[in-house]
């Protein structure tokens, strides 16, 4: 190829035949209608073709594909023409006669037709760009920044130099399309200081732009995706872009659009619901592969059981079509879609050399009940393990724990390949950690991590990583700092008074939404930063400002989430329990994820109960009743061993069975484990009369006045035994998390004297006998005041 390239270019110097002018070459260049034409033309005056008709037969060839839709594109037969061959010749050896415009087009069209980026004469078109550099106009800088992106030239000199370009020109740059292309293409080499004057321009533009194409909110969505910055204003702002302009939205525009706002971790309930049932209506018109999987990638995790099922059918159906790519969207999307299928998986893994993909093809197989590790799986990770980033290393973990648990149950030895692989994980995560020096790269890797290996084994070192790089949390930061550290469970005082100082310090910088996120923190692991009231009173009246701003989800899981620390605003009480907001958030959970779904249903369970026993003034009716008998005839309670311990040993205590109850419900639907009364001598009363058991319990009447006990005598008290396993508490902490505070909180309040018996006490060397664990309950029993 390169023999013809050179001879065919001898030739063309040395022709010298008399042909068409230039003018009217020109002019039927740009008067032709079809690839042919211009082909044609090219043939019969190619020793003539000046670099000006060079460029303009490129373009044309490639506005005639830019008017096709995607599946009528003959790039190919383009490509593959002897008189492209002949253009990309002449284009080479007429570089140095181009003007900066004709360069930049020159090289964007040849990519458009999938030149190679070694190709020589893309090579030799960068590199003359690079040359004239500073000399460029804005729109040709944006241009050129363009095909620097489509050969992945992200974080190079050259990028460098367009960014420097950029920030000595930012006050002049007037075109909205300009400064975004500009944006994502050097967001890989900005400074921080750098990134926020690019916003803040965006945003200036943005609010004096009258109109503007829906390219604009995609560009400025895919800058906030690449520099990790979850900007909620602009977020939002382009999402009213996007739901103005749904005509213009085809398939590969909402998929990638939601592939962006999974990776901010940003929804939107309307866009959501608008995009499946637009995506809903063009099922049948995906019938190969490349469509087929980008429909499945998008509306897969949207659809409902109907619209699933199909959906996953035709998958199956595909699955022997799919290329590797293609199959890896389709398992990674099942997986969201919790439903697995080995078939793709095995295919996939035997060819697969990405360390991310082999993570998740890999935790995805450990989930089949009939999995089972094997050689090829040991030597795919292995062959991978130095390349990979803390959050594949914890996928390959916890599927080997998987593994081994399962080898245990079957009585299968768990001393071969799979524990000597936990330990070279292990050893490698211990490294990572110990040389993290970036907190915004740690956070990056530990986003999506969870599971045991990572609680039980790299929790502390994980810990003490970020309280090295502590400083390095800043306002911008904050939100997923503080979700991963809750991740943790790990109560480090330091880190939350740094979270807590931060976020009053910077609270007019972060979006309102954000609050929830910094907020859970302190409620779930139950702690009181300094200048707490102060903490909470901020956050609180910067959500109550803006509660428009909030999607109705999160507004529910705030409010519990604030409830759990006996903090009831008014305002935000009141917007939650109110008919309108309750039919949104009905509409939105439609769209959720079977697991936050659930979630959120629970909470919003959780929350009115809370506000009936804490606040009766609000005077917010209980209307969970029927969800929860429907909670309570799906649940399944066990005991465990120290339970049954503890059942047998009050039964001795208290001088029978018929003295206490177990496994009770409470009004409002509280499980406790055991139940029983005393009366004003402390002696155990018997349940003589089941009917009556729950009667005297503390109930709001409609008058939201306290109901008297009754059905007991004069002075008893019930009491509330409950056993606390580790769940109950902080990684490191005997302190009680904040649910466990409240429902402490809760019962109390129903009536009952509760009396918790942490496992931590209960397991203790101290009590290992019978006598000491009976003496322990009788003190903890009787002694309570």
């Amino acid at each position: 190829m390169l023999c013809v390239r050179h001879i065919c270019a001898f030739a063309l110097r040395r022709c010298q035949f008399r042909t068409l002018s230039s003018d009217t070459l020109l002019r039927q260049l740009n008067s032709c209608t079809t690839e042919d034409q211009v082909f044609d033309l090219v043939g019969k005056n190619k020793a003539r073709l000046s670099e000006k008709h060079v460029g303009t037969a490129i373009s044309q060839l490639w506005n005639f594909q830019k008017d096709k839709s995607r599946l009528l594109r003959n790039i190919d037969y383009v490509k593959n023409h002897s008189q492209f061959l002949t253009l990309c010749i002449l284009a080479e050896n007429k570089i140095e006669f181009m003007d900066d415009d004709l360069l930049v087009d020159t090289l964007y069209s040849v990519l458009r037709f999938t030149v190679e980026a070694h190709d020589s004469l893309v090579e030799e078109l960068v590199v003359e760009a690079w040359r004239r550099l500073e000399r460029f106009s804005l729109p040709t800088l944006s241009r050129f920044a363009v095909c620097l992106n489509e050969q992945q030239i992200y974080s190079t000199p050259l990028i460098g130099k367009i960014a420097d370009i950029v920030k000595m020109n930012l006050d002049s740059i007037q075109d909205i399309r300009v400064l975004l292309v500009l944006m994502v293409s050097i967001s890989g080499v900005i400074s921080q200081s750098f990134q926020e004057q690019l916003i803040q321009k965006a945003e200036l533009l943005l609010e004096t732009e009258n109109c503007f194409h829906f390219n604009h909110a995609r560009r400025m969505v895919q800058f906030l995706r690449n520099v990790r910055l979850t900007h909620r204003p602009l977020l939002e702002k382009c999402n009213k872009i996007f739901l103005k302009n749904l005509s213009q939205l085809d398939l590969e525009s909402i998929s990638h659009i939601l592939t962006l706002y999974q990776t901010l971790q940003f929804n939107n309930t309307e866009f959501r619901l608008v995009i499946k049932q637009k995506l809903t209506e063009t099922i049948d018109d995906c019938i190969n592969p490349v469509s087929f999987t980008k429909l499945f990638a998008a509306l897969g995790p949207l659809a409902g059981p109907e619209v699933r099922e199909r959906l996953i059918a035709t998958a199956l159906l595909m699955a022997e079509e799919f290329n590797c790519n293609e199959a890896l969207v389709v398992v990674e999307t099942m997986e969201k879609m919790e439903c697995r299928n080995s078939h793709l998986i095995q295919n996939y893994l035997q060819v697969n050399v990405v360390p991310r993909d082999i993570s998740m093809l890999i935790r995805v197989l450990s989930m089949l009940p009939s999995s089972q590790v094997d050689e090829v799986v040991i030597n795919r990770v292995d062959a991978v393990l130095s390349q990979c980033n803390l959050n594949d290393l914890n996928s390959f973990a916890t599927a080997l724990v998987r593994w081994v648990r399962r080898d245990q149950s079957r009585h299968q030895s768990t001393s071969g390949p799979s524990a000597k692989l936990l330990q070279k994980l292990s050893n490698y995560g211990y490294q990572r950690l110990q040389k993290a020096s970036d907190l915004d790269l740690l956070l990056e890797e530990r986003r999506y991590i969870s599971g045991e290996w990572f609680e039980e084994i790299l929790v502390e070192e994980t810990v003490n990583a970020c309280q090295r790089l502590m400083d390095q949390i800043t306002w911008m930061n904050v939100q997923e700092f503080s979700t991963f550290l809750l991740k943790t469970n790990y109560r480090c005082t330091p880190l939350l008074d740094r979270i807590a100082s931060v976020a009053v310090q910077h609270i007019n910088k972060i979006h309102p939404s954000g609050m929830y996120a910094i907020l859970r923190p302190f409620t779930v692991l139950n702690y009181d930063p300094p200048q707490s009231e102060e903490f909470f009173e901020f956050c609180i009246q910067h959500c109550s400002s803006h509660l428009d701003c909030f999607e109705p989800h999160i507004l529910v899981l705030l409010g519990y989430s604030l409830a759990v620390a006996e903090y009831f605003p008014p305002a935000l009480i009141n917007a939650i329990f109110n008919v309108d907001f309750l039919a949104k958030l009905d509409a939105q959970l439609e769209i959720l994820t079977d697991n936050l779904n659930w979630k959120v249903r629970l909470r919003l369970m959780e929350l009115n109960r809370a506000v009936c026993l804490e606040c009766p003034e609000f005077q917010i009716p209980w209307f969970h009743e029927r969800y929860c008998q429907q909670m309570q005839r799906k649940g399944n309670r066990s005991t465990n061993t120290a339970q049954q311990q503890i059942r047998r040993m009050l039964g001795e205590i208290l001088g029978g069975s018929q003295y206490a109850k177990v496994s009770v419900l409470t009004p409002y639907y509280y499980g406790i484990d055991f139940e029983f009364i005393l009366d004003k001598n402390k002696k155990p009363l018997p349940y003589m009369d089941q009917s009556i058991v729950l009667a005297d319990l503390v109930q709001w009447g409609p008058d939201i006045q306290l109901l008297g006990k009754k059905g007991l005598p004069p002075g008893a008290q019930r009491i509330a035994v409950e056993f606390l396993d580790s769940k109950a508490f902080c990684k490191n902490s005997c302190q009680l998390n904040g649910e466990i505070a409240m429902k402490k909180r809760h019962l109390e309040i129903l009536g009952y004297q509760v009396v918790q018996i942490p496992h931590f006490e209960w397991n203790s060397m101290e009590l290992s006998s019978k006598d000491a664990w009976m003496e322990y309950l009788k003190k903890s029993i009787f002694e309570t005041k």
